[in-house]
Formats: C-alpha cells, sequence, structure tokens
C-alpha cells in the first residue's frame, strides 16, 4: 500500500537553527531518500513557502466564476511543508522510515492514500 509522509512545520523554526542543526535535520532526509531510492520508486515535494500560494475559492453564485486571490489564508500556526509518498507492506514499516526524519522542528503525519491517477516526472 502506498503511504504518505507528510512533513508540517512553523514558517521559519528551521531557517532560524544554527547552521549545524539544520545540516542534521536534512541528513535525516537525505537517509530516506538513499533508503527510499533503495527500495524503487517513491515521490517526495517540497512545498514553496506559504506566500507564493494562491487561493482558488468556490464560486459563490451559479454561473459565476471561482474567485482567485493571493494566498494563503490557513488558520493555522504550522504549514504543509512537502511529503513523501511510497509503497511499504504496511503502518509499521511506513512509520519505521518516517522515524528517519522526525526532528523537534516538523511535525509528521503517515497515512494511506489511494492512487487516483495521473503521472509526474522531474523532466
Amino acid at each position: 500500500m502506498i503511504y504518505a509522509i507528510t512533513i508540517y512545520g512553523e514558517p521559519g523554526v528551521f531557517e532560524a537553527l544554527p547552521k549545524d542543526r539544520q545540516e542534521e535535520v536534512m541528513s535525516g532526509h537525505g537517509a530516506l531518500q538513499s533508503a527510499l531510492t533503495d527500495r524503487g520508486e517513491f515521490v517526495s515535494m517540497k512545498l514553496m513557502p506559504p506566500t507564493s500560494a494562491v487561493m482558488v475559492e468556490p464560486a459563490t453564485t451559479e454561473g459565476t466564476a471561482p474567485l482567485i486571490t493571493d494566498g494563503p489564508f490557513a488558520e493555522t500556526k504550522e504549514n504543509f511543508l512537502g511529503f513523501y509518498a511510497a509503497d511499504f507492506k504496511d503502518l509499521d514499516e511506513a512509520l519505521e522510515y518516517a522515524k528517519m526524519i522526525s526532528s523537534p522542528v516538523a511535525r509528521l503525519e503517515v497515512r494511506p492514500v489511494a492512487w487516483a491517477g495521473g503521472a509526474i516526472s522531474s523532466e
């Protein structure tokens, strides 16, 4: 089953860390990416800062277009920072891999996902 390891954190917390602590946090990501590469295919995405977001609000009346506005407007301290997705045999295995990137600067969520189609390439 495919599981997503989603990453949430407060803006600026990672950047405020001393350089050696940033490198320590990122070494976990390097280890996870290496381990996932050895297993086969996986997806990893880092979202750009929330200030780059554009919101698409649903149309309020029939026959009108959705409203496009600068974003974000989420009422939360934490932001969705990125995710990994890979095929794991079960939740326990996905959690073992998620532990590789566990750190005090981000909160992780591990959840099964259903493939909805499509393909993406970095090329």
